[in-house]
């Protein structure tokens, strides 16, 4: 009787953690997958910039995938209007520091600054990994200008 209740006892801790280990261990985005979804973001928000801003908050319509995700800010003021992690909306970019004190926010506005169309490689940078807040890790982000706005993917190293 208690070897049978120490193998149901494995068997609930196994499948109770089985979704947690699994999910740690799904593979990153790849800087292809990265420029890829940022190109595809650049198409949303050149077909209706404001259906576009909608789905990169929620993370809908492939504009979130893993540890990628799709952000965007105003040229003008650098006001983060969609990143559906870690910055909140209405953000200043510019602001953005990681842990040990590079401006990366500054190098992200930089980068939409130049022409349309350009690609920016930003990073490496520390950031915190999706649904964490510490440890951060590398990380490195393409950016690029859509009309009035600076959009960009990032990926982790």
């Amino acid at each position: 009787m208690i070897h049978r209740l120490t193998i149901a006892g494995s068997a609930v801790a196994f499948l109770t953690l089985s979704p947690t280990v699994f999910a740690q261990q799904a593979p990153l985005g790849t800087p292809q997958e990265a420029r890829a979804m940022l190109e595809k973001a650049v198409a949303a928000v050149k077909a209706d910039q404001a259906v576009a801003l909608a789905a990169f908050n929620k993370g809908e319509g492939g504009f979130a995938d893993r540890d990628l995700n799709t952000f965007c800010f105003r040229i003008g003021d650098g006001t983060v209007l969609a990143s559906p992690r870690a910055v909140p909306a209405g953000t200043d970019v510019r602001t953005l520091k990681d842990p040990t004190g590079k401006n990366f926010g500054e190098q992200l506005y930089a980068a939409a600054q130049k022409p349309e169309g350009q690609i920016t490689e930003v990073g490496p940078y520390m950031f915190p990994k999706p649904g964490t807040t510490a440890p951060v890790v590398p990380k490195v982000s393409f950016v690029t200008r859509v009309a009035d706005l600076g959009c960009g993917v990032g990926y982790y190293k």
